[in-house]
């Protein structure tokens, strides 16, 4: 069908049009009144639009203006093949005033008695097929001159919005994907370092009096021999393994994140008079956490566990990164206390390397 002129239109309903193309910012929006002028040029009881989901091999009417004597309802949902609108596509018949003789075995078509249908296809900015825009009456009518055009200029207009939603959708999705990417470490898939005191001073903001923030900060001493040893593949998968390993141990509404190179943090929320109790419980937790056998593809890695510094905000707290900067002091404190006992004056964090995959492996 081609494109309508200025010349071809109703000089009485061109400003309507004008209108709807105008003020339209959703296919709904525009749709809905280019229904209302179609049934006025086509002098129909019925129109609507309709979508196509082919992977369910199904047509559903998105939108319709109905009159008393025949009402196709928003939501029918039927099967694709059962259709007039395939129907009329398959022998490219996109008017009848005759549905019966023509498709009388067309059940749905029975059952809304309908007798003059017209339709034309709705195509994506590929070709692919959206829908349908339709018109149909419960009585045998002509049709008008210029409706032809009329409703090919409609189904376009609908197409170009269809492209339209679905381009901004796609924008939508990469700028959130975008986002999301900006927020994430790549290694480990934890949050990063800007998402961390994001969303550390956000806790900070809204905490109710009666609750702590508590910080863990997390340094894997040693973890350069495994880098220089055996690459920085090896190296990503033993941080890969520890961001796994903290993930299972966080409670509900815990944050794990990874601030860069061998250091990662930990948030938890506790009640302010059981803080210090928990930062403790949580230390002890992230020591099990990163201490034990580590699987990697170059080698078996007894690993000593990590030096684990953890605060608790004070109450009235509102800056993220001190707070940070005080869970990194406790946490050297501790690599330093670690490096000068005397119970272990020289065992190195990574103890034990083994080649050899003889026991089994927890991860």
């Amino acid at each position: 069908m081609s494109l309508v002129t200025r010349t071809s239109f109703p000089s009485n309903l061109f400003g309507a049009l004008v209108a709807a193309v105008t003020h339209a910012h959703t296919l709904e929006g525009l749709t809905r009144p280019l229904l209302e002028l179609l049934q006025r040029v086509t002098g129909l009881e019925s129109t609507y639009l309709t979508r196509l989901d082919a992977a369910e091999g199904t047509l559903c009417v998105l939108y319709a203006r109905n009159t008393d004597r025949l009402s196709i309802p928003e939501g029918l949902s039927t099967p694709w093949e059962a259709t007039l609108c395939k129907r009329a596509l398959d022998e490219a018949r996109f008017y009848t005033d005759d549905v019966g003789g023509h498709w009388g075995d067309c059940e749905v078509a029975r059952a809304l008695g309908v007798v003059t249908y017209l339709s034309a296809p709705v195509r994506g900015k590929g070709g692919e097929l959206f829908g349908t825009l339709c018109a149909a009456s419960d009585e045998r009518k002509p049709l008008p001159d210029a409706a032809t055009h009329v409703l090919g200029l409609f189904a376009y207009l609908i197409s170009q919005q269809v492209d339209r939603e679905r381009l901004l959708a796609a924008l939508h999705q990469a700028n959130q994907s975008l986002a999301s990417t900006a927020l994430t470490d790549a290694i480990t898939q934890l949050p990063n370092r800007r998402a961390l005191l994001d969303d550390m001073q956000q806790r900070l903001a809204s905490l109710p009096e009666d609750q702590a923030l508590i910080v863990a900060f997390i340094d894997l001493d040693e973890f350069k021999p495994i880098n220089d040893r055996f690459g920085h593949e090896a190296g990503d998968q033993f941080l890969q393994t520890v961001a796994k390993r903290l993930r299972r141990m966080l409670r509900d509404g815990d944050v794990a994140a990874r601030m860069g190179g061998d250091e990662f943090v930990v948030l938890a929320v506790e009640q302010r008079a059981k803080a210090d109790e928990a930062a403790a419980a949580l230390s002890r937790r992230l020591e099990s956490a990163t201490r034990g056998r580590f699987k990697l593809d170059a080698a078996l890695v007894d690993y000593e566990g990590a030096s684990v510094g953890v605060v608790v905000a004070e109450p009235g707290c509102s800056n993220a990164q001190a707070l940070l900067n005080r869970a990194d002091a406790a946490m050297e404190a501790i690599k330093q206390t670690r490096k000068h006992t005397s119970a272990l004056p020289t065992v190195p964090a990574v103890r034990t390397i083994i080649t050899r995959y003889e026991w089994p492996v927890i991860d």
